[in-house]
């Protein structure tokens, strides 16, 4: 992929992320302005009015503070998702969010769970999990950048932090392994090089002993 085509297809990944985003910030704004509060219309565990947010807690926001601190790590993964794993993003994001806001239904507190973090620690897992699989190094130095920019995420999958849901974000990341390995054979794979029998014969001579390919050299001469 030459320099041009690589930026041409970021240039085109971007737009879904930048969307997704604008949706939310505008589902934001219509609360602010209008004075209704969407937070009823999250996750509330095993109530069968609570399942209505399985579908609909990735777009609630409790306050500015929260949807800015989602959506730069939003937006990151999602790029990359579509970058690297464009053939199946859609069934990621459809299904991945789903089973995570199925699985914080089940296993969470009995408050409403809102916020797209579950979000971020799905597609985060995914691609973490998908590179040590797929042996794709780009995709580990992707996730271990996410760490390192937004500090130790990692640690609230568990319940350091009071008011945190720690639950859909642990959500989000078991998904997201499920997902890594369901998809192990989709998306980015790197492939090891398998020699032909004529490359293979090039390599030894008739008694088997290894044959160094010719190297062609320049011949300098001092002065």
């Amino acid at each position: 992929m030459n320099e041009a085509s690589f930026f041409f297809k970021i240039k085109e990944n971007i737009k879904g992320p930048l969307l997704f985003l604008v949706i939310i910030w505008i589902i934001y704004c219509i609360e602010i302005f209008f004075g209704f509060n969407l937070n009823k219309l999250g996750v509330y565990p095993r109530s069968f009015q609570g399942l209505k947010g399985i579908f609909f807690t990735h777009f609630i926001h409790s306050d500015t503070n929260h949807l800015l601190s989602n959506s730069v790590p939003l937006f990151v993964l999602l790029t990359s998702l579509l970058f690297f794993y464009r053939k199946v993003a859609f069934q990621i994001l459809f299904f991945g969010g789903l089973l995570t806001g199925l699985l914080t239904w089940c296993i969470a507190r009995e408050s409403y769970h809102i916020g797209a973090s579950g979000l971020i620690y799905l597609l985060f897992s995914f691609q973490l999990f998908s590179g040590v699989i797929k042996k794709h190094y780009r995709l580990i130095a992707l996730s271990f950048g996410i760490i390192f920019f937004y500090g130790s995420m990692i640690w609230y999958v568990l319940p350091v932090e009071e008011g945190m849901s720690w639950e859909g974000h642990l959500s989000g990341f078991l998904i997201g392994l499920f997902l890594a390995y369901f998809y192990r054979k989709k998306g980015t794979v790197t492939n090891q090089y398998q020699f032909t029998q004529t490359e293979f014969d090039l390599l030894f001579d008739e008694n088997g002993n290894f044959i160094p390919p010719a190297i062609e050299t320049e011949e300098r001469f001092e002065k």
